[in-house]
């Protein structure tokens, strides 16, 4: 019989309870350790999914944690301009380290440009900045999503990507029905070594990779994230049990 899932599992009713859940959370991770002295290291997602999420950090939890004191970085980048709007960089910025104020210096962008050609040199060119300021080579916090196909960042099914041992940031190409197709990606190596990892997943959309995942299965890259520290799935009802978000009656 398969495994289960090893994570923590928090379920809201949609993606306005789940971002709230998550906010708090984070707020608290930030918080607890710059308590103990420490230099948050952050790794931010793209989509849609965690911008209410950046939103609340950016608002609510505006006072919660020393945000301009925390060290900010991105789990992939589309291969656009940093003012294009498929950039996770200018969600990032508009909605959350813009209102907080971040100072630039803070402030870690995967610099990938829209030129295909230099994403390889962009990839190294961030893999030697995360292995100059990541202390002990881990990130604090890291956000990621889960896609209907069971990618995350931009780890993709069936990608060499996956077997990556070396490397903490690749370039890589995603399948031909993405808008932007190059992209650079951290990798597990890096992301496997994270204090704490919050995987976001909301939508109906979602509910046949999620249930696999927690039924056991381990092919999809999202079920290969495993960090040394903890794993905490935030889910909405139509994640978690489909497209009708109903709860069982002993849920």
């Amino acid at each position: 019989m398969a495994k289960p899932l090893e994570a923590e599992l928090v379920v809201a009713p949609d993606l306005e309870a789940l971002s709230r859940l998550a906010a708090r959370r984070a707020t608290e991770v930030v918080a607890g350790v710059a308590a103990a002295g420490g230099r948050c290291t952050i790794a931010l997602s793209g989509g849609t999914t965690p911008r209410r999420l950046y939103e609340l950090l950016a608002s609510d939890h505006r006072l919660g944690a020393p945000w301009q004191q925390a060290e900010w970085f991105w789990g992939d980048e589309r291969c656009v301009p940093p003012d294009h709007p498929d950039s996770n960089y200018r969600m990032a910025f508009e909605v959350l380290l813009g209102p907080l104020r971040v100072p630039s210096d803070m402030v870690h962008r995967i610099a990938c440009g829209g030129a295909p050609d230099d994403a390889e040199s962009s990839a190294a060119a961030y893999e030697a900045v995360l292995r100059d300021r990541l202390t002990g080579g881990r990130f604090d916090l890291v956000f990621l999503g889960v896609g209907a196909d069971g990618h995350t960042a931009s780890l993709f099914p069936g990608a060499p990507s996956l077997e990556e041992r070396e490397h903490w940031a690749l370039a890589v190409t995603g399948g031909p029905g993405l808008a932007v197709r190059r992209r650079i990606t951290l990798t597990y190596p890096v992301l496997n070594r994270s204090r704490t990892v919050f995987m976001l997943a909301a939508g109906g959309g979602k509910h046949p990779v999620i249930q696999r995942m927690l039924d056991g299965g381990r092919t999809d890259p999202a079920a290969r994230v495993r960090p040394e520290g903890d794993l905490v799935w935030f889910l909405d009802d139509a994640a978690r049990y489909g497209a009708a978000g109903g709860r069982p009656a002993t849920a």
